[in-house]
C-alpha cells in the first residue's frame, strides 16, 4: 500500500487542467455494450476506477484500447454475460451493466456491487425498473440473476427514492430502454450532468431520449444502436475539490477544461463566502487571497443542489474560517467518516445523525489519518495542504479511484506532496 506525504503550503495557486469525469466515464463506457460497432470517448480519466470497468467489460465481449485519456472499444468474441464478484466487488458503479447486458443480450449474472463504504446505497430501484421492463430478476448466491423472454418492453415508471432521485438507476434503465420496444417514460429521473452525457451518448448512437436534464426522460426505443464518437464532460467534483482546496488556502487558482455551468451552487456559495469567482466558457478563476471568509450553512442535494460528494471537502473549508458552519447530509446521512480523521488534525467539529456544526477557526496540525472512502479521502488531502506540518494520508487507494494524478496536480500548485510506501497499513 501507499500514502500520500502533504506538506501543508501558505502559497496553494497556479493553473490546473481538469479532468474528464469519472462518473460521466464509467456509464459511457457501459453503453458500448448497446452495440457491436466502435465506440470511441475522449477525455477518459486515467483512474483505477476506470480500469476495473475495462476489466469487467473484456470479456463480456468488449477490447478496449486505451490511450492518452482517449479509449476505442470494439466488439470480439468474448460473449460472456457474467459480471463476477472479483471485480465488481472493487467498485459500486459497475452494476450499471445490468441494464445494457439485460438489453442487448436478454440474460446476464451481475454480482451484488462494491465501491465505497458509507451507508447503505440498496440498488432495489434498479431492480424495480428492470422489472417494469419486463425482466424477470431473480437474486440466488450474491448475484443478480436477470433475463427476459423476447424484448424489454416500455413501461412508465417513478425512480424516485428515499434520498431523491438515483443517478446510476436512471443510466441503468434508460440504457435497457433505449433497445426495448415502445416507450418509456422515467419520472423523477436524475437531472445531474452525467445522466445528461449518457444521454447525449446514447443519441449519437442512434437513441431517441428527450429530456435530458430535466426530470422527465421519454426513451423511445430502437432496433439496434451503432457506434459514434464522444467526448466526456470535465469533472465537476474534481473542479469543485480543487476550488475548496485553493479557498481553505486562501490561494488563487485558474481551472481550465471546466464546465462553469455543472457548479452554479458551488460556484454561487464561495462567492456568498467572501471568494472572488471569474468564469469563462471552459474556465472558473477563484482568488481568495487576504480574504476573511464568512461561516456557511450547506445541504447537501440532489443536482442542481450542492453535490454530496463535496460535502467532506468542504468540511475541510469550513474548519479554516471562524464561526460556525453548518453541513447537512441530505442524501447519504452516515457519510462522516472525515470528521473524526479532521479532529485528529484539531478541528472542532459537532457530528450529529445528519449534519455537522464546524468551529472554524482553529489551525490544522499535521497528523496521519486514513482515507475510509474516495470522497473523505479528498478531504484529508485538503486539511493536509493547508495544515501546520506534515500529514500522512493512508489508504490512498480510495482516493486514487477518483482523482487522476493527483500527486502531480498538487505540486503543480505549490502543496509539496509525495506518494511513497506505507509502513504503516
Amino acid at each position: 500500500m501507499y500514502k500520500y506525504v502533504i506538506e501543508g503550503s501558505n502559497n496553494i495557486g497556479g493553473i490546473l487542467k481538469v479532468s474528464g469525469s469519472k462518473n460521466a466515464s464509467l456509464p459511457l463506457l457501459v453503453a458500448s455494450i448497446l452495440t457491436d460497432e466502435p465506440v470511441i470517448l475522449h477525455n477518459v480519466p486515467d483512474l483505477v476506477d476506470v480500469h476495473v470497468l475495462i476489466d469487467i467489460l473484456e470479456p463480456l465481449g468488449k477490447k478496449v484500447d486505451f490511450k492518452n485519456n482517449t479509449t476505442v472499444i470494439i466488439s470480439h468474441n468474448g460473449k460472456s454475460e457474467e459480471a463476477p464478484y472479483k471485480l465488481v466487488k472493487k467498485m459500486r458503479g459497475s452494476i450499471i451493466v445490468l441494464g445494457p447486458l439485460l438489453a442487448k443480450r436478454k440474460h446476464c449474472r451481475v454480482s451484488y456491487p462494491g465501491g465505497c463504504a458509507f451507508g447503505p446505497r440498496p440498488i432495489d430501484l434498479h431492480l424495480k425498473g428492470m422489472e417494469a421492463l419486463g425482466a424477470k430478476i431473480d437474486i440466488t448466491a450474491g448475484y443478480i440473476d436477470a433475463k427476459v423472454e423476447g424484448n424489454l418492453v416500455g413501461a412508465d415508471m417513478d425512480l424516485s427514492g428515499k434520498f431523491g432521485p438515483t443517478v446510476l438507476g436512471t443510466d441503468n434503465v434508460m440504457m435497457a430502454a433505449a433497445l426495448a420496444k415502445g416507450t418509456t417514460i422515467i419520472r423523477n429521473a436524475a437531472k445531474e450532468p452525467e445522466c445528461t452525457n449518457l444521454v447525449d451518448l446514447l443519441n449519437a448512437m442512434g437513441a431517441k431520449i428527450t429530456g435530458g436534464g430535466t426530470d422527465i426522460l421519454t426513451i423511445e426505443g430502437v432496433e439496434a444502436l451503432h457506434g459514434a464518437e464522444f467526448t466526456v464532460i470535465p469533472d465537476r467534483i474534481e473542479t469543485g475539490t480543487f476550488l475548496a482546496i485553493a479557498a481553505a488556502g486562501r490561494g488563487k487558482l485558474k481551472l481550465e477544461n471546466a464546465e462553469p455551468k455543472h457548479l452554479t451552487y458551488v460556484l454561487d456559495l464561495l462567492s456568498d463566502i467572501g471568494c472572488d469567482i471569474k468564469t469563462t466558457e471552459n474556465t472558473i478563476e477563484i482568488d481568495a487571497r487576504n480574504k476573511e471568509l464568512k461561516p456557511f450553512k450547506v445541504e447537501t442535494l440532489p443536482y442542481p443542489g450542492f453535490p454530496t460528494d463535496l460535502q467532506a471537502i468542504y468540511t475541510t473549508l469550513a474548519c479554516t474560517i471562524n464561526g460556525k458552519s453548518e453541513l447537512i447530509e441530505g442524501i447519504y446521512p452516515d457519510r462522516f467518516s472525515h470528521v473524526p480523521e479532521l479532529i485528529r488534525m484539531g478541528a472542532d467539529i459537532e457530528l450529529n445523525t445528519s449534519d455537522i456544526v464546524v468551529n472554524g477557526g482553529k489551525e490544522l496540525s499535521g497528523a496521519d489519518v486514513q482515507a475510509s472512502d474516495l470522497r473523505a479521502g479528498a478531504a484529508l488531502v485538503a486539511a493536509g495542504a493547508i495544515a501546520k506540518g506534515a500529514t500522512n494520508v493512508h489508504r490512498i487507494y480510495h482516493i486514487e479511484r477518483g482523482y487522476e494524478n493527483l500527486e502531480d496536480k498538487l505540486k503543480s500548485i505549490n502543496i509539496e506532496t509525495k506518494k511513497e510506501k506505507d509502513d504503516i497499513l
